[in-house]
């Protein structure tokens, strides 16, 4: 067994059933991933579009493509029509170039909308009240190829749990309370995109459904 197959299976016996693992594949090389394909792992995510090219054109078919990066809107074109799921939906312009890209290709491209709850400035996504206002507008209705299926998050980067917890917290919250509101009649809406290779247990508390897990599955390839 190879040491990709065993971090894998490591990492699994942690999950609970229904939890989806997403191989955080960015910046390791495509025999990495084949040897994860090969351990069973199907969903991987990539943060840069050319580096996903490559690797999508050389890899099996079958893989689900996360897109877990900050996506610029020009390129949107170039992984429409195979992504499986884009993660970081910040902003309605990216979402609308989603649709008019997914319309093109005759797809329906499911997305997850990226709340900014961490103390830091920089990372990206709505505010709880600009994508509350965004979702009260309804807005979102003009772009069904755009098909928001969840919400993302990333927690602050520090060691305090509390505060880490806290942000998962406030999250989660905002889904059940979106999912009750603008998406009861859709069965789709129901992903949760919290939980690294560091706090994904903590993330798993408060409702994640997909954790984004890298350096514990792909360290030293």
């Amino acid at each position: 067994m190879s040491t990709i197959a065993e971090n894998l299976s490591s990492v699994r016996a942690t999950l609970p059933a229904g939890a989806t693992l997403v191989a955080v594949s960015k910046y390791h090389t495509a025999q990495a991933i084949a040897e994860a394909y090969a351990a069973g792992q199907r969903h991987f995510g990539e943060s840069r579009v050319q580096e996903l090219r490559d690797k999508q054109a050389a890899l099996p078919a079958d893989i689900a493509w996360h897109f877990i990066g900050h996506l610029q809107p020009n390129k949107v074109k170039y992984i429409a029509p195979y992504v499986a799921l884009v993660h970081a939906v910040d902003t309605p312009k990216l979402l609308a170039e989603i649709h008019r890209q997914a319309e093109k290709c005759g797809r329906r491209i499911p997305c997850l909308l990226q709340l900014h709850v961490a103390a830091e400035e920089t990372k990206y996504g709505f505010s709880l009240a600009e994508c509350e206002a965004f979702l009260q507008s309804g807005e979102w209705r003009n772009y069904p190829c755009a098909h928001i299926v969840g919400i993302m998050c990333m927690a602050t980067n520090t060691d305090d749990e509390v505060r880490i917890e806290s942000d998962f917290s406030r999250a989660h919250a905002f889904f059940l309370d979106a999912r009750q509101r603008y998406f009861a009649d859709d069965a789709d809406f129901g992903v949760c995109s919290w939980g690294m290779s560091d706090d994904y247990q903590l993330a798993l508390k408060h409702g994640s459904t997909h954790v984004r897990i890298g350096s514990r599955i792909f360290a030293g390839s």
